[in-house]
């Protein structure tokens, strides 16, 4: 948690409590449906909830936004990013089940009232969004492919709506096949930690 405190120490105590109650949730959770990686679960606050809210570096979300997380898998970056932007709505999906049982369980165990979460594919969900956000669930281009059709026409933040993408790497190449405009930002400009050392947030207006 003194992460989490040293890069946002705004938080209020109801997300404070929120937050701390995440380590013990997802350990008993993903002794049961492994959504972590076993080696990363000690590290869970570095490596999937604070890289979840590198998004929330990039842009803060005004509120009434809608955003959609596609592929969330046990909830990131959707959980995190719920917990600190309470007067927005998040709505997680991804293809696996008995990942958004975890989903489900984890934000009902920390009262989240603004989250909800759906077992379907990214191009079948319906709903139109402010953003979409992600976690490296595949190349960009077949995932804009996915989302494209998902965006509100109007715009309520101070930025256009679109994705917001985390991903590590050389990105350029792949990013060059999708043919749109984009903003990269690198996680080391917010966070020190060697983990994030070629991470990074891709913005990509959809407008």
């Amino acid at each position: 948690m003194e992460i989490l405190h040293k890069y946002f120490p705004e938080l209020s105590p109801v997300q404070k409590e929120q937050f701390a109650q995440l380590e013990e949730l997802y350990t008993i959770w993903n002794a049961q449906i492994n959504v972590i990686s076993r080696k990363d679960i000690d590290a869970l606050y570095e490596k999937h909830v604070l890289h979840s809210l590198a998004i929330a570096k990039v842009h803060g979300f005004a509120a009434g936004s809608k955003i959609l997380d596609v592929g969330t898998g046990g909830g990131f970056p959707g959980v995190p990013l719920a917990i600190l932007f309470p007067e927005c709505r998040f709505h997680l999906v991804d293809s696996i089940g008995k990942k958004i049982k975890v989903v489900e369980e984890v934000s009902s165990a920390i009262g989240l009232k603004n989250l909800s979460s759906q077992h379907e594919r990214a191009e079948k969900v319906k709903g139109k969004y402010d953003f979409v956000v992600s976690r490296a669930v595949t190349r960009m281009k077949p995932f804009v492919q996915w989302v494209q059709d998902k965006f509100e026409s109007r715009a309520i933040n101070s930025i256009d709506n679109g994705i917001l993408y985390l991903k590590g790497g050389d990105l350029e190449e792949e990013l060059n096949e999708v043919k749109r405009p984009y903003q990269l930002f690198d996680i080391p400009e917010f966070f020190e930690e060697p983990f994030f050392e070629t991470k990074k947030v891709v913005y990509m207006p959809m407008a």
